[in-house]
């Protein structure tokens, strides 16, 4: 996938080196991303308080950092909710670290020397994902406020439809008339974006799958 089909080229890069950063910075704007470097985790982290959510782009992060290693702010960026892509960057890298990056997660982790195109190959599958995890997240949201939005009733109602029962039998399982059963199935209907009871149901299987 090329970066002009990806919503977003933003790599929020961490590392302790000023030389280091300047040098990322510099790679990856000549290949069109758009770069926000810091010098600690702390840095990032104030950053971030301070941006809209949920929050767009990949992180790339040294390892060896003080205060805050690379693996902490990894974990800290998990506890604040914020589960873009993370890779790492590393000129000790072992077997050990390595592995714990991935189980918590991690992206990728790439060892220097490393080449210039694998890094960037990386971070723009990196951005895949996370444009692909963004739409995700939005269809997700839209879901639940669409399903917020039903009175009790019509969940009542919606519920019933869902598992194939006639209007006569919600009406009569709910004590209301028939018509009033159709009127609050045509308004869950257009609520939810759905048009027939099976569509219905596909719908909250893949809301109760989440």
């Amino acid at each position: 996938m090329k970066l002009d089909d990806i919503h977003t080229g933003v790599v929020y890069l961490v590392d302790d080196e000023a030389v280091v950063r300047e040098a990322l910075a510099f790679l990856l704007g000549s290949r069109g991303l758009v770069v926000h470097s810091f010098e600690s985790g702390l840095a990032l982290q104030s950053f971030l308080s301070r941006m809209p959510k949920p929050v767009r782009g990949v992180f790339l992060l040294d390892v060896r950092m003080e205060p805050m290693s690379g693996l902490r702010l990894q974990e800290q960026l998990v506890e604040d909710g914020i589960r873009n892509p993370v890779l790492f960057l590393s000129g000790h890298g072992d077997i050990p670290m390595v592995v714990e990056a991935l189980k918590k997660g991690a992206f990728d982790f790439l060892e220097k020397p490393y080449s210039d195109n694998t890094l960037v190959d990386r971070i723009e599958q990196a951005l895949a994902v996370e444009a692909a995890m963004h739409t995700q997240d939005t269809q997700a949201a839209e879901q639940s406020a669409r399903l917020a939005s039903l009175s009790e009733r019509e969940r009542e109602v919606m519920v019933r439809v869902a598992a194939g029962k006639l209007n006569k039998v919600i009406g009569d399982e709910l004590h209301i008339a028939v018509r009033t059963v159709e009127v609050h199935r045509a308004r869950v209907f257009s609520k939810l974006g759905v048009r027939s009871a099976a569509e219905l149901a596909g719908w909250l299987s893949r809301i109760n799958a989440r």
